[in-house]
């Protein structure tokens, strides 16, 4: 199976990859509105996503005595991880009413355990000009309170594209290093997500990755509830647009600056901090906010 269509997909591929650095607008149109979907029912469930975010802290006396363990570096227990939380009562009913909506096809991929599928829209055949109808999208919920609700996300390298090199049929797709660089620091960060996927029935399906962060509130510090307070939404550009063409991270190069890992870490999984600033100077729409009307 691993080389059945490989001649087939390395074509579709090129081809494919060819035409959208020609054409790096027609990625920032799906990946927009993609954003579009994805902020449109938020606003429209919000009502039913608080209620179902708000209810595990209701529940607390059936899950107190088990709580989850505390994550990140030198908690100070003042909150309890709610990652779960948002990962089902959000991340889970967005994926649910998309698939009410389009044509989404779950296609099993080794990287990671972030949400993905392919969906299917003829606005994604109208951007393109019939050359697909479908987008690779990549779905994560990241929860944060008070304590970790900074101006940026951090990605690990299955939530990155990089510039897809794919030499010949036989061989494998590899992303070239990325030098990230901040105030302070500078590292290596090694993306892990291709930018295209051709499949072997034929279609080919641009990567597009979109990150849902579900912000709660602490009442009555310590342990009261944590009750939803609003939702960003953030899109990453795909990584042909990051490193080809309009090459955003030579146009502002702290947009990607180091991550929370140490240096004793493995450098392949080294994780990366995304700016939010400079992605709304990108454009205004890679990030938003959706509160209680």
């Amino acid at each position: 199976m691993f080389y059945a269509f490989r001649s087939q997909m390395f074509d579709q591929y090129h081809r494919a990859r060819e035409h959208f650095i020609e054409n790096s607008h027609q990625l920032i149109a799906i990946e927009k509105y993609l954003m579009l979907v994805i902020n449109n029912l938020i606003q429209n469930r919000y009502d039913d996503m608080e209620r179902d975010y708000n209810e595990a802290s209701y529940l607390h006396a059936f899950w107190a005595n088990y709580p989850p363990e505390d994550r990140g570096r030198a908690p100070v227990g003042d909150q309890i991880p709610w990652i779960e939380v948002g990962e089902q009562a959000i991340g889970h009913q967005l994926s649910r009413r998309l698939a009410y909506e389009f044509p989404v096809v779950e296609i099993g991929l080794p990287s990671g355990a972030d949400n993905r599928f392919v969906l299917y829209s003829d606005e994604i055949a109208d951007i393109t000009h019939g050359l697909t109808r479908c987008a690779f999208v990549f779905l994560d919920i990241k929860s944060v309170g008070p304590r970790d609700d900074f101006d940026h996300i951090v990605l690990s390298p299955y939530q990155v594209s990089g510039d897809g090199l794919w030499a010949h049929p036989n061989q494998n797709m590899t992303h070239s290093a990325m030098d990230v660089v901040g105030a302070r620091a500078r590292h290596t960060f090694f993306p892990a997500i291709a930018p295209i996927y051709a499949f072997s029935n034929g279609e080919i399906a641009p990567t597009v990755h979109l990150f849902v962060k579900p912000i709660y509130r602490m009442l009555s510090v310590p342990h009261q509830g944590q009750p939803l307070k609003s939702i960003v939404t953030v899109c990453v550009p795909n990584g042909l647009l990051l490193t080809t063409n309009p090459n955003y991270l030579q146009r502002y190069p702290q947009l990607f600056f180091p991550g929370k890992d140490d240096k004793t870490k493995d450098p392949r999984k080294i994780r990366v901090r995304v700016s939010f600033r400079l992605l709304n100077c990108i454009a205004p729409w890679r990030v938003g906010i959706i509160e209680k009307s």
